[in-house]
């Protein structure tokens, strides 16, 4: 199996298949951008010339040599490529290399913003349809993400019970544990898996056991490029970065988001009778507070000395001592101290 650095490693190929027809400056290019790929994808079409020693117009050729439409269709190649390849530590020191700390805040909740935009525009709907039936055909649901995806897959499973029954979501990191969650998995079943760059081994070699076994595989993951999708025939593309040491994850949420609207949609009947009966099991064993200032003193009386045992029988005894012995005499007197 590919790893995920050769499998998303498409620009890569690119310049390796057209380089035997490349000019000198496009040669020269080339070899810049494999050996500095992270410092090439900050830099304008000029800029890069410049740093290369070759002609802006140049640059230019050399992206659409390569297949894309002008510098910025390479452009945004070399993000995929960046994202995938620079570690955590590299990743960081960009990040604060480019953003000043006033601007954080902004810089990043625009990012996100972006992500959701260009998750719209890539999201194959046939998928998130086929997505939707799979889920209520399947005999048995497992969801498996790991490492950063996994409050994904939680928050994924949470909702995903009250819509449908036996949800599995497995939880743990080790390899010989998930195996044994997914022994029974079989032709009738569905698995989600959600992994995003760095993809997690566990997961595919999770999705894979259970492509092995027939069940269905559908994936949450970045791009069509993702090795998840290698065992999946329901690809939903949710397009994710990482700001900083933090994988940004907005956009897969609202994906999850969507998924769950849309099941609620499809059972809706079934539904509003479980969140039913749920709000009367929440009532009667106090889920929720009715007074979220003061919760304890409004749902318990305070309990004070020997009061306990005379409102055990129903009633107070108008006369505490009746029927005491001298023996209980001092306990008492003690916890009325």
């Amino acid at each position: 199996m590919e790893t995920a650095e050769t499998t998303t490693n498409e620009l890569i190929l690119r310049m390796e298949e057209r380089y035997s027809k490349m000019s000198k400056g496009q040669r020269r290019l080339a070899d810049y951008v494999r050996e500095n790929y992270d410092k090439a994808v900050f830099l304008t079409a000029a800029k890069l010339g410049e740093t290369v020693g070759v002609s802006e117009s140049t640059v230019v050729r050399f992206a659409i040599q390569l297949g894309y439409k002008g510098y910025p269709g390479f452009q945004k190649a070399l993000e995929e490529l960046v994202r995938n390849r620079l570690n955590s530590i590299q990743r960081m020191e960009v990040t604060y290399g480019r953003i000043s700390q006033s601007e954080i805040l902004e810089t990043v909740l625009q990012s996100d913003i972006d992500k959701i935009k260009q998750t719209l525009a890539v999201i194959d709907h046939k998928a998130f349809n086929l997505a939707i039936d799979t889920i209520l055909n399947a005999r048995k649901i497992y969801v498996i993400g790991i490492r950063s995806c996994a409050p994904l897959a939680s928050f994924f499973s949470f909702y995903l019970n009250l819509v449908c029954d036996n949800v599995t979501p497995v939880t743990t990191n080790s390899s010989s544990e998930i195996f044994e969650q997914l022994i029974r998995i079989g032709e009738e079943d569905v698995i989600i898996g959600i992994s995003f760059p760095r993809y997690s081994m566990r997961t595919l070699k999770a999705l894979e056991f259970a492509s092995n076994r027939k069940a269905k595989v559908i994936t949450l993951t970045d791009s069509v490029h993702s090795p998840m999708n290698l065992y999946s025939s329901c690809n939903l593309i949710a397009r994710s970065d990482m700001a900083s040491i933090v994988d940004s994850l907005v956009a897969p949420l609202s994906v999850i988001n969507s998924l769950i609207v849309a099941l609620c949609m499809k059972k809706q009947k079934e539904v509003v009778s479980t969140l039913e009966m749920l709000e009367d099991i929440w009532g009667e064993y106090q889920v929720y507070s009715g007074d979220e200032l003061n919760p304890v003193s409004t749902s318990f009386p305070q309990e004070t000395g020997t009061d306990d045992a005379a409102g055990s029988s129903g009633s107070p005894d108008k006369n505490p001592d009746k029927g005491r012995t001298t023996s209980d005499d001092q306990p008492e007197s003690e916890d009325t101290k």
